[in-house]
């Protein structure tokens, strides 16, 4: 197989598999990091409809919800209150939580909710990505960038700058599909939230497809450029130490990946918001600083981490499968026959 068609069908596997196995962690993180602040106190919101009752699987029906004031329940009794005009499911606290909470409302299935986009987004996403960084990095960053150690910070920059400008639109469509729904009752669905991409289209123009591209950038430019410094420099002292193939780049691109999260783990969250907040509240504002000072203030600087245990349990496998796909079945396939 031609080199260059081996590494297009490596990229494409490896990034398949990682939408395949990684998307329920990018559910729950998502999930967390789109649920609605949390209380100061054991308060309802004003005015909630008279005799409202909330009543899942299995508990008694909670009446009462006029008062303003409630007393304090196990979170098995109360599951949901009565906010801006919606009965919200619970809170979710942590990773496990989040998961025997989707799939309580929604059966193992909503898991993998906005796979299928995720594929559509992640397969041409990645694997454009991964050769433009091969093709940047051996025959375009020597030619432009000394020192050579720098080459792959230059080359993983670029790359991603590119890619993430592109797909901008659809990873707005997957976020607001994989986001906190309005109600249980009410789900997001592909149908749904294409449909809302359309009218915001038509009210605010075509430019509104790009809204949390900011975020996006902050987030992926220096994450990319931190994880090909790491990755190249793990995988030359690897080989210098008599080890190579396979299981070198997968342990190489775990190990960069989560150098790489710990850093920017603050824009995942501003991004993945400032998407949600652009279907959910159109009105407000969704500038970069501006909702990064109203988080700080109104959640605390701990809001800047929400889902961080699922997207570090994400990050380390899917990007050591990524680069070990990449590299060993690139590899192996391009050997003449």
């Amino acid at each position: 197989m031609e080199p260059l068609h081996a590494k297009l069908f490596a990229a494409g596997t490896g990034s398949l598999l990682t939408a395949i196995t990684m998307t329920p962690f990018d559910v729950v993180k998502t999930r967390l990091q789109t649920q609605p602040p949390k209380p100061k106190s054991h308060q309802l919101f004003a005015r909630p409809p008279p005799n409202a009752c909330c009543q899942p699987n299995n508990v008694p029906c909670v009446r009462g919800m006029s008062s303003l004031a409630i007393p304090t329940f196990s979170r098995s009794e109360v599951v949901c209150v009565w906010d801006h005009g919606v009965l919200r499911q619970e809170r979710v606290h942590g990773f496990y939580d989040a998961i025997k909470h989707v799939v309580r409302v929604e059966g193992l299935r909503g898991l993998w909710k906005g796979a299928g986009t995720t594929i559509l987004i992640g397969v041409p996403a990645s694997t454009a990505y991964m050769v433009t960084y091969d093709h940047l990095l051996h025959s375009v960053s020597p030619l432009l960038v000394t020192p050579s150690a720098i080459t792959p910070l230059f080359a993983g920059i670029t790359a991603r700058t590119l890619i993430s400008t592109v797909v901008s639109p659809l990873e707005l469509i997957r976020t607001n599909l994989q986001s906190t729904p309005s109600s249980s009752s009410n789900p997001n669905t592909l149908r749904s939230v294409i449909s809302s991409v359309a009218t915001l289209v038509q009210k605010q123009g075509p430019m509104v497809l790009w809204k949390g591209l900011g975020p996006t950038l902050y987030r992926d430019v220096p994450f990319s450029g931190l994880y090909w410094v790491n990755y190249e420099g793990l995988k030359s002292w690897f080989n210098r130490n008599g080890r190579e193939g396979t299981s070198v780049a997968f342990a190489s691109g775990a190990m960069s990946g989560i150098l790489a999260a710990l850093v920017t783990s603050p824009f995942d969250v501003l991004k993945t918001r400032r998407q949600a907040l652009i279907m959910s509240t159109p009105s407000h504002t969704t500038s970069t600083m501006p909702l990064l000072r109203h988080m700080v203030q109104t959640e605390g600087y701990s809001a800047l981490y929400a889902g961080f245990g699922p997207r570090m349990a994400k990050i380390a496998p899917a990007c050591g499968i990524m680069i070990a796909c990449y590299e060993g079945v690139g590899k192996y396939l391009a050997k003449p026959l």
